[in-house]
């Protein structure tokens, strides 16, 4: 059975993509942090302020780009015909 993607929903996708690139980015800035933490003597608060807002500017580029395609996706659609995919139903 075959099925089109008829609308991406871009506030939806965008504010899912935009919360997994952030947390994404946090997790990898923890060992960042670390070795940041061990490599010097003196750290100044420059670090710990990108921990924080590297995640929250990666939420937002995330999302506006995330809601762009979807955008995107939706006006070209009706040209294109959109994503298709087949389903089965398993037993």
């Amino acid at each position: 059975m075959r099925h089109q993607i008829v609308r991406l929903s871009p506030h939806q996708n965008g504010k899912v993509f935009g919360a997994l690139m952030a947390i994404i980015s946090a997790i990898l800035l923890v060992p960042l942090l670390l070795v940041a933490i061990l490599s010097a003597p003196k750290i100044n608060h420059t670090v710990f302020i990108i921990v924080i807002v590297l995640p929250i500017a990666y939420f937002i580029i995330g999302y506006i780009f995330s809601a762009l395609g979807c955008t995107i996706y939706n006006l070209i659609f009706k040209h294109t015909g959109g994503f298709e995919f087949e389903i089965r139903k398993l037993d």
